[in-house]
């Protein structure tokens, strides 16, 4: 069973929202790929909650996207802001990203998301296998929600 953004905004609500509000304090947050040697790749990217999906847009032939269409393997992370403020904590969404070829769901994307070139970009979605977010509770714990899919929502404290 694969989990997309409404299948886990259903389970978790109001993890799914604040991880959506921590996202969208930044237009650019941090993506990992795979390299084709295996090594890592951290890039910017914009990212999109749009009709129950997490999306990921990317210019053509960008390195990012060659990394995806060989391994769809992905880390993405919220930009953490300046200074040592984390409004929402730090938020990590792991998973794999299913490039979109279909017309319909390209033209849906692009008329909510005005791409640079609508006809030249690639498009993914992306099917989550866990969301993190570490946060400081109470001025006393570092404090992790960890979420899997079919798994319960957890919470581990450090002091």
């Amino acid at each position: 069973m694969t989990f997309n953004w409404e299948a886990f905004a259903t389970a978790e609500p109001a993890l799914a929202k604040t991880v959506e509000d921590r996202f969208a304090l930044f237009t650019h947050h941090i993506l990992a790929t795979v390299r084709k040697d295996g090594s890592p790749r951290t890039t910017g990217l914009e990212v999109r909650f749009l009709h129950g999906e997490l999306w990921l847009g990317m210019m053509p032939n960008s390195l990012k996207a060659l990394d995806l269409r060989r391994d769809p393997r992905f880390s993405l992370q919220a930009n953490p802001g300046a200074g040592e403020e984390m409004a929402g904590g730090d938020i990590r969404i792991a998973g794999r990203a299913v490039e979109v070829h279909d017309p319909a769901e390209r033209a849906r994307y692009t008329e909510d998301v005005n791409p640079p070139d609508p006809a030249a970009f690639h498009l993914f979605r992306t099917e989550l296998t866990e969301v993190v977010r570490t946060y400081i509770e109470d001025n006393t714990y570092l404090a992790m929600q960890i979420w899997k899919p079919e798994e319960p929502l957890r919470t581990v404290r450090r002091t």
